[in-house]
C-alpha cells in the first residue's frame, strides 16, 4: 500500500544555501513539520547556526559544507545525507545561488558569467544528476529546484542570472517530464523579491546594487511565505511555483500578450540605463 502522507511531512531533506534567506526558511519549517533536515552551504559557520536553531527548537538537523560547483562535493553531500538519515534523503532542495547584475552584456566580465553559471546552474544540475537515481530507485521523494521570474522575464543588465534561472527552469521542465509517473515530484520555485540576502552577498554592481536592495526592502515578501507556497506545491506535485502577484502577471502577459511584455521590458532598461547615468554623475560606479 503506497504511504498518502505528504512529502513534506516525512521529509529526509537536503538543502543547500541552508545557512540564509530561502533555504534557512525552508529548512525551518520542514524541521517544525517533524523532518529530518542536513542543512548543506558554502559558510559552515551560517549552516550551523541554521542547525543549532532547529536541534533548539526540538527538531532533527545536522550541517555540512558544500560547495556546489563541484561534483565531487555533492556526491560526498549525498553520502553524508545517507550516513545521517540511515538511509538516502527523499527531499532535495537545490537552492545555493548568487544574484548577479548592474552590467550590460559585453562589458559583464567573464568571471561574474562563469561564477553565476557555476553557482545558480551548475549546482542544480549536479544536485539533480546526483539525487534523481536515488529518488527514482526509492519510488517516491520530491525535489525543488529554486529558480527565479528571471526564469522566464529577462530584465535587463542581468544577463549571467537570467541565463542561470532560464536553465534551473528548463531543467526542472525535463526532469518533470521524465519522472511523470513515478512518485517524485518536481518543483521550479520562481518568486520575484524574496528578502534575503542575495543582493548583499550577490555580484550586483555599483548603483543598480542600491536599486535592488531599494525595490527589495519596498517590495520584497518574506522567506517564510514563499517557502509555505513551494512546500504545497510540492505535495500537489504542481511543477511551476510562483508565490507572487508579480511572477504571475509577467508568466502570463509573456504568454497571452507578448508584444507588450517586449515593450514593458524595454521600457525598464531605458529607465535602468537612465538610473545608471545619472547615478554616474554623481559618484563613481563601484567596481
Amino acid at each position: 500500500m503506497f504511504n498518502s502522507k505528504p512529502i513534506s511531512r516525512e521529509a529526509r531533506a537536503v538543502i543547500t544555501g541552508a545557512g540564509s534567506g530561502i533555504g534557512r526558511a525552508f529548512s525551518l519549517e520542514l524541521a517544525g513539520r517533524g523532518g529530518e533536515v542536513l542543512c548543506a552551504d558554502i559558510n559552515l559557520t551560517s549552516a550551523k547556526a541554521t542547525a543549532a536553531d532547529i536541534r533548539k527548537a526540538g527538531g532533527s538537523a545536522w550541517a555540512t559544507t558544500c560547495d556546489v560547483t563541484d561534483l565531487a562535493a555533492v556526491e560526498a553531500l549525498a553520502q553524508t545525507a545517507k550516513d545521517r538519515f540511515g538511509q538516502p534523503a527523499n527531499l532535495i532542495i537545490n537552492n545555493a545561488g548568487i544574484g548577479t547584475g548592474g552590467r550590460p552584456i559585453g562589458e559583464t566580465s567573464m568571471d561574474d558569467w562563469k561564477a553565476t553559471l557555476d553557482i545558480n546552474l551548475w549546482g542544480v544540475i549536479y544536485g539533480c544528476h546526483v539525487f534523481t537515481p536515488q529518488l527514482r530507485q526509492a519510488g517516491r521523494g520530491g525535489i525543488i529546484n529554486v529558480g527565479s521570474t528571471a526564469s522566464f522575464a529577462a530584465a535587463p543588465l542581468m544577463g549571467p542570472y537570467n541565463v542561470s534561472k532560464a536553465g534551473v527552469l528548463a531543467l526542472s521542465e525535463t526532469l518533470a517530464a521524465e519522472l511523470a509517473g513515478t512518485r517524485v515530484n518536481v518543483c521550479a520555485l520562481c518568486p520575484t523579491f524574496v528578502k534575503t540576502n542575495i543582493v548583499k552577498d550577490g555580484r550586483i554592481s555599483g548603483e543598480q546594487s542600491k536599486l535592488a536592495s531599494r525595490v527589495m526592502a519596498w517590495t520584497g515578501v518574506s522567506a517564510d511565505g514563499v517557502v509555505l507556497a513551494a512546500l504545497k506545491a510540492l505535495d500537489k506535485g504542481q511543477l511551476y511555483v510562483m508565490p507572487q502577484l508579480d511572477a504571475r502577471t509577467v508568466w502570463r502577459m509573456k504568454r497571452y500578450a507578448p508584444a507588450g511584455y517586449l515593450q514593458g521590458t524595454r521600457l525598464v532598461s531605458r529607465l535602468m540605463s537612465r538610473n545608471a547615468k545619472t547615478a554616474g554623475k554623481g559618484e563613481p560606479d563601484a567596481a
